[in-house]
């Protein structure tokens, strides 16, 4: 029996989804919540394998006060799916700085701190997963949340980085980036304001987060489904390093993949004349 310590448990999520999952596996499960309350129900539901906490994962004193709560009951902390995070619109030279460090904050650096406490117990024991939610943005900037794709592009080297470092511990590492999936995550703009400064990018965001509201419940991907297809590639022999979630992700992640391998090859030539001459022994003779 593991035990998974999640965060970002927003009913109607990933992170509940990964939740359920993990109690149908027959694991223990602590999930995290700015409004835990919400999630009241669904506790009492499972009695004692679960345990709802509240956290703020910008929070570092926090963050160690719900890894140490986690540990005290169940004893280990087996999986860590950081999953807490969120969107922010606006255009890269008008975002306001305050939602620049904010989109930062919250879905970077609480990822490296949750990191940091969690790591110690599992490369004492030599084993351990590590999820960290990315996004199909953090693979593909999206016009627009250029802010919140380079956050994730962030997630995707460091992940790139921690698998390498924690593998001698017996520790595996997998980027999880989904495409548009249903959960409430688009509702929240509707009553989200526009801050953009500059207003010559107005119409841009305006269509963008049009798009987003429009999209709201329509979304083609399946949290549930999703983490389903998560655990079959942790229980494969061979585990990939990322798994792109939905078949729109899929095809984006492919185009712009295809169009990078183009551009490189188009530009080989040029890629290579940066070097120094190669040495020749007869080159300095007279």
């Amino acid at each position: 029996m593991r035990t998974w310590l999640i965060t970002g448990g927003t009913p109607g999520g990933f992170g509940m989804a990964y939740a359920d999952a993990a109690l149908e596996l027959g694991d223990n499960v602590v999930l995290t919540a700015r409004r835990p309350h919400l999630l009241d129900d669904w506790a009492a539901r499972h009695g004692d394998r679960v345990l709802v906490l509240p956290l703020d994962v910008t929070d570092a004193p926090q963050t160690h006060q719900v890894v140490r709560a986690a540990e005290d009951r169940f004893g280990r902390i087996d999986v860590l799916v950081n999953n807490a995070g969120r969107g922010w619109y606006g255009s890269v030279e008008g975002t306001p700085d305050s939602d620049v460090r904010s989109s930062f904050e919250l879905n970077f650096f609480s990822v490296t701190q949750m990191l940091r406490v969690v790591l110690p117990g599992m490369r004492e024991r030599r084993s351990g997963w590590i999820i960290n939610m990315s996004s199909v943005a953090g693979l593909r900037s999206v016009p627009g949340f250029g802010y919140y794709s380079a956050a994730k592009y962030a997630v995707e080297g460091l992940t790139e980085a921690l698998r390498h470092e924690v593998a001698p511990f017996g520790i595996k590492v997998l980027a999880v980036a989904p495409g548009a999936f249903r959960t409430h995550a688009y509702a929240s703009f509707t009553d989200e304001a526009v801050s953009e400064t500059v207003d010559a990018y107005l119409p841009l965001i305006h269509s963008v987060r049009s798009s987003m509201i429009e999209q709201d419940g329509q979304q083609p991907g399946d949290p549930h489904r999703g983490v389903r297809a998560v655990l079959d590639v942790m229980n494969s022999p061979t585990p990939p390093r990322r798994i792109v979630l939905g078949a729109d992700g899929h095809a984006a992640v492919q185009e712009q993949l295809t169009d990078m391998v183009a551009e490189l090859r188009s530009f080989e030539a040029a890629s290579r004349s940066a070097d120094f001459p190669q040495y020749s022994p007869g080159a300095l003779q007279d």
